[in-house]
């Protein structure tokens, strides 16, 4: 019987580790997997959008991996990203990732050129049989890829036994039913989209895996049991000063990732650099906004300790 528990929670997506000639840190990359350990997080999404993918080699992505893993194996559940625009390179990770003993990889569909269902079908699946022995997620964000994943399609997918769900990262959150009720108990839903967090949970989300969700986890952690124990509203009260504070985050020069970095050195010392170009480094007047986002976190956590 598969375990489907290990996948229930909240976990955060892994942000990409750079030194100051901007290479992969693998000391960067233990540390932020120690922090996750120590937030006491269900699991960390290595290698997707947070981790900046497809600016990284495949070889630079089997380093994070590998590194994460190290620290991470009998802590968290490990869920690794490995598609890459073309099919040999993201077999590459994926058997490299069934190697490392991940509990599951994941894949977006293949981006630039529009594919039929059929063709982004074999894709994922060709992908799966490269790791026969690790669960397979699909990995749906319309909005960045270019295509959405249809019922259909998935429907089609289930009929691959290593697929065990959807990390759904589309806007409409009556998706997330969908997936759900097609994929029924057998079947683990990711709420992607942060800024509705607890509306995913409430619509049947069995977990969530966020990019903002390692800049404050402890707010992430506190409307999870707030939703468990059924306390709706204190969650929505969370849920709307959490949407604040990604608002601050967004507000910058650099990039959202490029912020929440500096506000993790700031809040717990994390040295894990910039963004990688083209996306937009922080800008002198974004000092502003990283000190505004740390003292808006620090002060919601006060709310609920």
């Amino acid at each position: 019987m598969r375990d489907l528990e290990k996948y229930k929670g909240v976990i955060p997506a892994f942000y990409a580790c750079y030194d100051e000639k901007g290479e992969i840190s693998p000391e960067g990359v233990r540390a932020l997997t120690e922090y996750y350990i120590r937030k006491g997080v269900k699991g960390v999404y290595v290698n997707g959008s947070s981790g900046e993918c497809i600016y990284l080699t495949v070889a630079e992505r089997k380093t994070v991996l590998e590194h994460v893993m190290a620290v991470a194996r009998g802590k968290l559940t490990v869920i690794a990203h490995v598609a890459c625009n073309n099919t040999k390179d993201s077999q590459e990770l994926a058997a490299h990732a069934e190697s490392l003993g991940v509990d599951a990889i994941a894949a977006i569909p293949p981006i630039y050129f529009h594919l039929p269902d059929y063709a982004i079908a074999e894709y994922w699946n060709d992908i799966s049989a490269a790791a026969p022995n690790t669960d397979f997620l699909i990995y749906n964000i319309p909005q960045l890829a270019g295509v959405a994943l249809t019922p259909q399609l998935f429907v089609k997918m289930r009929e691959n036994p290593r697929v065990i769900g959807v990390k759904n990262s589309s806007m409409a959150v009556q998706d997330i039913q969908i997936f759900k009720s097609l994929g029924k108990e057998e079947c683990v839903v990711f709420n992607g989209p942060d800024e509705q967090f607890l509306g995913g949970r409430m619509m049947g989300a069995d977990g969530a895996i966020g990019g903002t969700y390692g800049a404050m986890p402890e707010l992430y952690l506190y409307m999870e049991r707030c939703i468990r124990s059924g306390h709706a509203e204190d969650a929505r009260k969370a849920q709307y000063q959490v949407n604040r504070i990604i608002e601050k985050l967004c507000s910058g020069h650099g990039s959202m990732y490029a912020v929440i970095k500096a506000v993790l050195k700031i809040r717990e010392g994390l040295n894990l650099g910039s963004v990688r170009k083209p996306q937009a480094r922080m800008a002198e007047a974004d000092d502003k906004i990283v000190k505004e986002a740390a003292q808006m976190i620090e002060e919601a956590i006060r709310c609920y300790e």
